[in-house]
């Protein structure tokens, strides 16, 4: 084959005729005459094209320009000052005529028309025109809008043509329409703009002519020097003996390009590799032929004689380039089938199964970072190809993902089993074993190798492990044993064996090597799952510390909430629900990008900084913007911190969050979110609403600010955050899962659901079939607190009121039936009321809350904070902070866009004792004047 190719390469075609030499290149009856025929037609279509072209261009620019020029020319009248008040004095025409004229003039457009509502003229360059109906549509105009249309009318002073109008409105002081202006222009004389182009298309149209005859010549006279003169039907003829020799012949034969596309595939090519008719042109990765033929095929080396599997197939393979001395050339491969040969040697057949089996093991083990599951791939691929039945024992502290250790040799745990069940009596999946050490299974694992039992009937050690049960498997027909450690990195892992029963030819030595290397592929995927176990079980055990354990006691929200960790690694997802002073309740919900135990640990540190914002009371959009600087400086940090050799970057932190802070009494949830999917609200009666919540950039970039949104909630919505695992995935996009969450929250009874069953049917709805992302979800439904528990009233910046203060929350309280706290809630009051007169500023606002606390707030317009300090015994005041802080469970400060609230929380008599219970008021003071104190 390679010397009939040689010959045809070698081989020159016969010398032409001095006829076709002296024949002109450009000659109609040449292949190149033709093609500059056809070249010359289609320059010739193409340059009427074109002038065809400039043509309706030209028509639309101008009826473009005059468009834009009306609607200018009217609204600049139409605004300019005094045209509403000249419309409606005594006579609009002499005041608007002239005006009308002068602009239409200075704006170059050909009448500028004033009429009023009911379009009656006012204006017109002929002035025998005024006072007549204005030709053109003026309904959209009345109604406030522009209108711009192409119409007729009375003869203008440029003459006949296409007139195009715009019709504005004119407005007074008030918004009201007061009349119309209409500025026109009449368009004519398109020629006049495309003409000028035309010599310069015909001039292109000749040029080009010109360059299609010289590069035709060019081009033909050197394919005549590469086809070395020969005329299309030699070429024809040679390409038909060369079809002939290649699918003669009885051995593959593929030529690929520099690209891996195949050029040439013959007949028995085709056969050997199993592929289709329209092979042709196609990359060799895209044929479905095994990896390491497909890989072959691909690469430019060289191959003699090297002999792969294809199919059912040993193919001997050879590969040259096409043309060596080019830099980038092709492969010409010929393939030749070696399988017949093989089944003559007597183990070919043999050789083939294992190396079919070894390529199958390598694609169905490993394919989950399960232990136990990885295990029983090894065996369910084994059987019954290699063995008729396989176990496989993994060291306990492999399963639990601990690290393996030479102490846990002798307890093993049955992993896996495949095959007939009954033919292996001794141990069940899930026991425990203690092997002996003069067992087999026992020497493979000190020897680091595989042990052999051609015949278990003269294995004493394996019979003395449990001699009933090898009894047994014996009577059952168990007849030969290669026990195999798996070793992963130097460290045994287990062990597999394979056993054989009467009906099976006995392990041979050659056995033992391949099921090294089938254990060693199990191995190696069974210590990736073991590392895996362990690093997720101590993620999901850290970020499970990390998130809530319980529900928190308020009174605002009734909440659940679900936290679905991913497969792949535990992520960075969080939520909180956070008690707030004065009845009200932060939620958040957060989400860090990544995986594994950096996510989670930045996840907690965030969650904690959110608390500590939280218990400062700082607005949300504040919150915000300090996670985000929190998030850029630990950004900084991991790249100062970063090793030598690490990638620039690759520690870098991106999280998103939303936070809202609800507040019973008014009904309202202040929300900002930092790059997070926005809340969805469950009204009472079922309908949903996602509320507008300005979308700001995730944290991490740095200087940008956050806008907030204040959504009005009924009683008994409730509010649905979430983390954007539950609606995005690798099976469907974010849209899709939108419209999923909508679903599963809507329908009949959805404002009825409890947060537990709006939380149950939404993960059972959205919930996919493998996790790759975490998914968290919160779901939140509001209470207010009645009226009847709320009091409000002012109190005049005078300190001789006080008194009053006292009297009214004595009397509130009287109401609510808390008249055993109305000694303390007084003090607290008096107290905090005399501060806000004497330092802070009007409007000085007391307001009490009756709840699973009682909470008392003071306000005022001004921004300083009180602090608690020591009062010395010479000081006549100084001691009412403390106490207060004495009295009350706890108090701060908090600040708001009018100024501060100061509160005090107290426990009611349902509820624990309080710690100024068991101090006399009297005893407080005299400790807090002691210097000794």
């Amino acid at each position: 084959m390679e010397g009939h190719l040689s010959r045809l390469r070698t081989s020159r075609p016969p010398p032409a005729s001095g006829r076709r030499r002296r024949l002109s290149v450009l000659s109609p009856r040449t292949a190149a005459g033709q093609v500059f025929l056809l070249q010359s037609v289609i320059v010739v279509l193409l340059v009427v094209a074109a002038v065809a072209s400039t043509m309706l261009q030209a028509g639309r620019d101008a009826v473009r320009q005059g468009r834009r020029e009306s609607v200018v020319a009217a609204q600049s009248f139409a605004n300019a000052p005094g045209v509403s008040l000249a419309l409606r004095s005594p006579d609009p025409t002499a005041v608007l005529q002239p005006r009308a004229e002068e602009a239409r003039k200075r704006a170059g457009v050909d009448f500028i028309v004033v009429m009023n509502t009911d379009g009656i003229r006012y204006t017109y360059p002929y002035p025998s025109e005024i006072g007549k109906k204005f030709v053109g549509t003026i309904e959209p105009a009345l109604e406030g809008r522009t209108v711009v249309e192409q119409a007729g009318g009375p003869p203008l002073p440029t003459g006949e043509g296409t007139a195009i109008q715009a019709v504005v409105p004119v407005t007074d002081a008030r918004g009201r329409i007061v009349g119309l202006v209409s500025a026109g222009i009449t368009v004519t004389n398109v020629s006049r703009l495309w003409v000028p182009q035309l010599p310069i298309v015909l001039g292109v149209g000749a040029i080009t002519l010109v360059l299609a005859a010289a590069g035709t010549t060019a081009v033909s006279r050197r394919l005549l020097r590469q086809t070395h003169g020969l005329a299309p039907t030699e070429l024809a003829r040679l390409y038909e003996h060369h079809q002939a020799v290649l699918h003669a012949v009885r051995e593959g034969v593929l030529i690929t390009g520099e690209d891996g596309r195949l050029l040439l595939v013959n007949e028995e090519a085709k056969r050997l590799l199993g592929l289709p008719a329209d092979v042709q042109g196609r990359h060799v990765q895209e044929l479905g032929l095994p990896e390491q033929m497909a890989r072959v095929l691909a690469s430019p080396e060289k191959v003699t004689d090297q002999v792969y599997l294809a199919h059912d197939r040993l193919l001997a393979v050879n590969k040259r380039p096409t043309f060596p001395e080019a830099e980038h050339a092709g492969s010409v491969v010929t393939l030749r089938d070696t399988t017949e040969l093989a089944v003559v040697t007597g183990r070919a057949e043999g050789a083939l199964g294992q190396l079919k089996l070894l390529y199958e093991a390598g694609m169905r083990i490993g394919t989950t970072l399960d232990v136990e599951r990885t295990a029983q791939e090894l065996a369910d691929v084994a059987v019954p190809r290699f063995a008729d039945v396989v176990a496989v024992d993994l060291l306990d502290s492999v399963v639990r993902g601990d690290e393996p250790t030479t102490g846990g040799w002798r307890h093993l745990l049955r992993s896996a089993i495949s095959g007939d069940q009954r033919m292996l009596p001794v141990y069940r999946l899930g026991e425990v074993i203690t092997f002996s050490p003069e067992t087999p299974q026992m020497l493979a694992l000190e020897q680091g190798r595989g042990v052999l039992e051609a015949d278990l009937r003269q294995a004493r050690g394996w019979q003395e492990q449990d001699p009933e049960r090898a009894r047994r498997a014996l009577e059952l027909g168990v007849r030969s044993l290669v026990t195999m450690p798996l070793r992963a990195r130097g460290v045994p892992l287990g062990l597999a064996h394979f056993y054989r029963t009467q009906g099976s030819p006995a392990f041979e030595p050659e056995d033992v090597a391949f099921a090294e290397e089938l254990g060693a592929r199990a191995a190696l995927a069974i210590d990736n799952a073991r590392r895996f176990t362990r690093e997720h079980a101590m993620t999901v055990t850290l970020q499970r510390s990390l998130l809530p354990r319980g529900q928190p006691e308020q009174d605002a929200l009734e909440v659940a909430w679900r936290y679905l960790p991913s497969e792949a690694g535990v992520g960075g997802d969080w939520f909180d629900v956070i008690p707030l002073p004065g009845g009200r309740v932060a939620l958040v919900m957060g989400d860090v990008v990544g995986h594994g135990l950096h996510a989670s640990a930045t996840m907690g540190r965030l969650r904690i900084a959110v608390h500590n914002f939280a218990t400062l009371d700082l607005p949300v959009d504040e919150v915000l913007g300090k996670l985000d600087d929190l998030v850029v400086r630990l950004d900084e940090e991991d790249d100062s911190g970063a090793a030598p050799g690490d990638e620039k970057g690759a520690g870098l932190t991106g999280a998103t969050c939303l936070y809202a802070i609800y507040d019973p009494v008014a009904g309202i949830c202040t929300v900002a979110r930092a790059g997070h999917p926005g809340p969805v609200v469950v009204n009472p009666d079922g309908t949903l609403v996602c509320p507008e919540v300005p979308a700001s950039p995730p944290f991490g970039l740095g200087g940008y600010p956050f806008e907030t949104a204040d959504v009005h909630l009924a009683e008994g919505s409730q509010l649905i955050l979430y983390t954007d695992g539950l609606v995005k995935n690798a099976a469907r996009d974010i849209d899709t899962g939108l419209e999923g969450l909508r679903r599963a929250l809507g329908g009949a009874g959805a404002g009825e659901r409890t947060p537990e069953e709006t939380c149950r049917a939404v993960i059972g709805a959205l919930k996919p079939a493998s996790l790759s992302d975490d998914i968290a979800l919160l779901a939140a439904r509001t209470r207010r607190v009645p009226s009847s528990s709320v009091a409000e009233w002012d109190v005049p910046s005078d300190t001789t009121v006080v008194p009053s203060v006292r009297a009214e929350c004595r009397t509130v309280l009287s109401g609510w039936g808390l008249e055993e706290t109305a000694f303390t809630t007084e003090l607290i009051l008096s107290e905090l009321v005399t501060n806000a007169i004497r330092y802070g500023s009007p409007p000085v606002k007391v307001r009490l809350l009756r709840g699973r606390t009682l909470i008392c707030e003071v306000s005022d317009g001004s921004s300083t904070s009180p602090r608690l300090r020591r009062a010395e015994t010479t000081d006549e005041g100084g001691r009412g902070l403390f106490l207060v802080a004495q009295f009350a469970l706890r108090w701060g400060t908090r600040y708001t866009s009018r100024g501060k609230v100061i509160w005090a929380e107290q426990i009611l008599h349902d509820g624990p004792p309080g710690p100024a219970d068991h101090t006399p008021v009297d005893v407080l003071l005299e400790q807090f004047g002691d210097p000794l104190m």
